[in-house]
């Protein structure tokens, strides 16, 4: 049994659209890390889709290094918000619409 390639590509398109969705109504800072990272896989769904289609490993190659740009995201990420959760109390992402302390 195989799968159709154009439904890898369907659902690529739908969590990367639920991604942004989230990134633009989600006031939490964790949601809006989590949805950036849900668009990531999307796009490394989309490179290995195309790679198979096309029989060649660069996309497949390319999918590690997005997951380690993504895994260094979440690590950096996670601190900036540990960081600003102890000086502000809280994690809201319009309380932190500027830079001051």
């Amino acid at each position: 049994m195989t799968f159709p390639l154009q439904h890898a590509i369907y659902l690529s398109l739908a969590l990367f659209g639920l991604g942004v969705v989230g990134v633009f109504l989600r006031r939490n800072v964790i949601t809006v890390f989590m949805c950036i990272e849900l668009m990531l896989n999307a796009v490394n769904l989309a490179f290995v889709t195309f790679s198979r289609m096309l029989g060649a490993l660069d996309g497949q190659i390319l999918v590690f290094f997005v997951m380690t740009v993504a895994a260094a995201e979440a690590a950096v990420g996670l601190a900036i918000v540990i960081a600003l959760h102890r000086n502000r109390d809280t994690l809201d992402v319009d309380a932190f619409s500027t830079m001051k302390w």
